[in-house]
């Protein structure tokens, strides 16, 4: 028998989440190919079968969480794929093995009865192979917590439950009835709802967010940008950069060479703090916020500094086609040093954007609105106008030093041919 673990991820990623099984039991697997995909923290990956055989036993289910090196499949290496006839010499045992598998089909069903059933009885919501290892250890599921976001109580719930010390667990029985994690009760039941499981990337989402809130001393501030020479700029030169380059000339490609010349005159916004240490990096990778059907992502443009338009419209075009078909790797998320987010192309006109930890500011830009804007004391004109948003962590960015930057910004944008220079 051929075990099938969880294989190394990344250095900080150290358990997934089974999204599903590409393969069923039964079903003969090639070497190569892929029997399952995991949903880990930042990207999906494929877990690929180093032995040709039939697929003999899951070991864990869709939804259940799963550490580096876990064998959660079983190959018999010389097997046959399961197939609508049985060899003669089988024929006789068929019948008590047919017995055998309608009576695991009893137990399944009646096992996902029970799961199901349970919130409707007032019983809490669990796991089969929880419920029997709470029966047979003697444990209240009632007392036993679970960091699931259905509120269902696992298998390796009840085991931690258990390796805590006896005095923890009446405190924590206690802790449990005042704050359920979840009480059905309190819907109403004659209204339609809808639960759905939080994927674990959005659960990572909102677990760093809330934690970049509670460690920084996060601030915004403001200011507005007239786009009439971007986009007078653009118009000039759209067709024959496309033709020259390939790739279309976004507004990016200039706020990005914008944040990278104020960053210049103001390293403090790309840093980090660790511990009671100051670490100024002295190259400019920049993260790139991409909305995707399983939430936000931001794949990184690696030394834009070093990159012209044209090769930061086409690093970013790529790194979002990626991100939208699942397919970044790990690599293209991790060490940004400064990160910019577009609300902008969703309609957004003013927003505060939340840093993306452990740096220490994050850019946001937002929609071109055409507005009346005083030329002198006399005139007016209408001029397509966007606000700016810079959030920075207080700890170690002042706000002279903040407000600063965002006007460099400003005249950087304000003035497009100087960014060749500032680049």
């Amino acid at each position: 028998m051929i075990e099938i673990k969880v294989p190394e991820l990344a250095e900080s990623i150290t358990e997934g989440t089974i999204a599903q099984w590409l393969k069923e039991v039964g079903e003969h697997i090639n070497q190569g190919e892929y029997i399952a995909e995991l949903e880990t923290d930042k990207v999906n990956i494929e877990i690929v079968a180093e032995h040709s055989g039939v697929i003999k036993e899951f070991k864990r289910e869709p939804g259940d969480t799963v550490e580096v090196g876990e064998v959660i499949a079983v190959i018999e290496e010389n097997g046959s794929a399961e197939s609508g006839e049985a060899p003669a010499a089988k024929q006789v045992s068929e019948p008590v093995k047919e017995e055998k598998t309608e009576t695991k089909q009893e137990e399944k069903v009646e096992a996902k009865s029970e799961e199901t059933s349970s919130s409707s009885q007032g019983r809490p919501l669990a796991s089969p192979s929880a419920r029997k290892l709470a029966r047979e250890r003697g444990i209240d599921l009632n007392a036993v917590s679970t960091t699931d976001p259905l509120g269902r109580v696992r298998k390796q719930d009840v085991e931690s439950y258990e390796s805590k010390p006896a005095a923890a667990q009446p405190a924590a029985k206690q802790q449990e009835k005042k704050a359920p994690a979840s009480t059905p009760a309190a819907t109403d039941q004659s209204k339609p709802v809808e639960r759905i499981k939080m994927s674990r990337r959005r659960q990572t989402i909102a677990k760093r967010l809330v934690e970049s809130q509670q460690t920084a001393a996060m601030l915004t501030t403001f200011n507005e940008v007239d786009m009439t020479a971007v986009m007078d700029l653009r118009k000039r030169r759209k067709d024959a950069f496309l033709d020259k380059n390939g790739v279309k000339l976004g507004f990016m490609s200039f706020f990005t060479k914008a944040v990278i010349g104020a960053l210049k005159d103001f390293p403090l916004l790309n840093a980090e703090i660790q511990g009671d240490e100051i670490l100024v990096k002295k190259y400019y990778d920049i993260g790139v916020a991409v909305s995707t059907d399983d939430g936000l992502v931001v794949p990184v443009v690696r030394d834009a500094d070093r990159l012209g338009f044209a090769g930061i419209e086409r690093q970013i075009g790529e790194l979002g086609k990626k991100a939208r078909d699942n397919k970044l790797a790990l690599s293209d998320l991790q060490g940004g040093t400064f990160t910019i987010t577009n609300g902008g192309v969703f309609g957004s006109l003013w927003s505060t954007p939340i840093l993306n930890a452990p740096q220490v500011g994050i850019l946001g830009m937002h929609k071109v609105q055409w507005r009346p804007v005083a030329i002198d004391q006399e005139n007016f004109e209408n001029r397509p106008m966007m606000y700016l948003a810079l959030s920075y962590d207080h700890r170690i960015v002042d706000g002279k030093e903040a407000v600063s930057f965002l006007v460099k910004v400003k005249e950087l944008l304000e003035d497009p041919e100087s960014l060749l220079l500032e680049g």
